[in-house]
């Protein structure tokens, strides 16, 4: 491992220790919002690039070895002194967790923090808590799947037990489609290299589909942004957009607030900020998963846009120990879209007409870099996206104009592959 310290002027804040930094086209809003309110010392497998203006020094190191972070923590260079241990990568929360618990400082434990990672370990302490659920069986084989999917009816999901962002999540409506969705679930991805055995086979929730990340302290909720999803891709659900009503009264119902602090006491979730989406259902709200960190699509962003509580300041805050800064000053309506090819397609250019855009955009940008290949769902993923779009208005239907119109500014140009 190495060592570099930046020359920074000395300030009067906490220092965290981020672990792993994420893509800069869907992260780097986040460490900038960090980066105001802490040092930020980052643990990564590579040396940094875009992350360099926003940190204070960096340890390259392999983010999987948890005792080999440990002992960097603790032989950082004096003068720096961590506050609290941050992160948002999906697929290193359990070492996060490990290493805040060997430093001792805020956190929750990592075996509470697996019961959120695995979605087969979540779904068994939501059912001995008797949290409303979808159905679900862990199948080691097609046949297993075959089984239980007669047992519950189709149509069934089937997912993964430890991806995020709707990898490998498809629905079944019969035997056939089912062992496509099988296979579709456990193939190798390499977003996720360390995989667990089995699939999921669950009940099909019908109703919207919403998330809300909430920050947690001391098993106390302080709840941020709620998302109304938009999918696509069908029978697969590609997230496509994403809409925060800053207003949206389920903030502040009682029966829903209440089903998701039970969800978060059922697997042991007390100090951090989580990401849990719902299905909003006939019998009332049902908990899909809960994942131990903020949201990804660049929702916490979009929270921002819509209700101005900061994402950066509220993670700092719930990473060091404190009580988080929840306090909105804006109360508006936001909306994120992605856009992708009508067919798979390798970048030539993507161009965007700034003077096309109305004026309630807050960020238009692309995705996509010459040359890249965008595959579609369900062979590819997020990475088939080429651009994206953040409004914000007084009225969901104003959002969605001004994103139509927002997309025609935008002219992917494609090549032969």
């Amino acid at each position: 491992m190495t060592y570099h310290l930046q020359d920074k002027p000395v300030r009067e804040k906490p220092t965290i220790l981020l672990v792993t930094s994420g893509h800069p086209l869907y992260r780097e809003y986040l460490l900038k919002s960090v980066a105001q309110h802490a040092d930020v010392w980052l643990f990564h497998d590579v040396e940094p690039g875009w992350e360099k203006p926003y940190l204070v020094g960096n340890t390259v190191i392999s983010s999987q070895d948890t005792a080999g972070m440990v002992r960097a923590a603790r032989s950082l260079p004096a003068g720096v002194h961590i506050s609290g241990v941050l992160c948002w990568n999906e697929t290193r929360v359990i070492q996060a967790a490990e290493l805040a618990q060997a430093l001792k400082m805020p956190g929750t434990a990592p075996e509470n923090v697996m019961r959120c990672r695995d979605k087969h370990l979540t779904r068994q302490a939501l059912a001995a808590h008797g949290v409303p659920q979808p159905a679900s069986v862990l199948a080691g084989s097609v046949e297993e799947a075959l089984e239980t999917a007669r047992r519950i009816g189709y149509p069934v999901i089937v997912k993964p037990r430890d991806m995020g962002g709707s990898f490998g999540v498809s629905l079944a409506h019969d035997a056939e489609e089912l062992a496509s969705a099988v296979a579709h679930a456990a193939a190798p991805r390499k977003e996720y290299p360390e995989r667990d055995p089995g699939v999921l086979i669950e009940e099909y929730a019908a109703g919207p589909e919403i998330s809300i990340d909430a920050a947690w302290m001391q098993g106390k909720m302080f709840p941020l942004y709620l998302a109304r999803k938009l999918t696509g891709f069908y029978p697969h659900f590609e997230e496509v957009g994403h809409v925060v009503d800053a207003r949206d009264p389920l903030l502040e119902d009682p029966g829903f607030l209440g089903i998701l602090e039970k969800a978060h006491q059922a697997v042991g979730f007390q100090t951090g900020i989580t990401h849990t989406e719902l299905r909003l259902t006939s019998s009332g709200p049902k908990i899909i998963e809960i994942n131990a960190r903020l949201g990804g699509d660049m929702i916490p962003y979009v929270g921002w846009v819509a209700s101005g509580i900061s994402p950066g300041q509220v993670a700092v805050e719930v990473a060091c120990g404190f009580v988080p800064t929840v306090c909105s000053t804006r109360k508006e309506i936001a909306a994120i879209r992605f856009l992708y090819p009508e067919h798979d397609a390798v970048v030539g250019q993507v161009r965007i007409d700034t003077s096309a855009l109305p004026a309630s955009v807050d960020t238009a940008a692309a995705l996509a870099s010459p040359g890249q290949k965008l595959i579609l769902p369900p062979a590819e993923h997020i990475y088939c996206r080429y651009g994206y779009v953040v409004v914000h208005a007084q009225t969901t239907e104003a959002c969605e104009a001004a994103l139509i119109q927002a997309e025609r500014a935008f002219t992917l140009e494609t090549v032969a592959d």
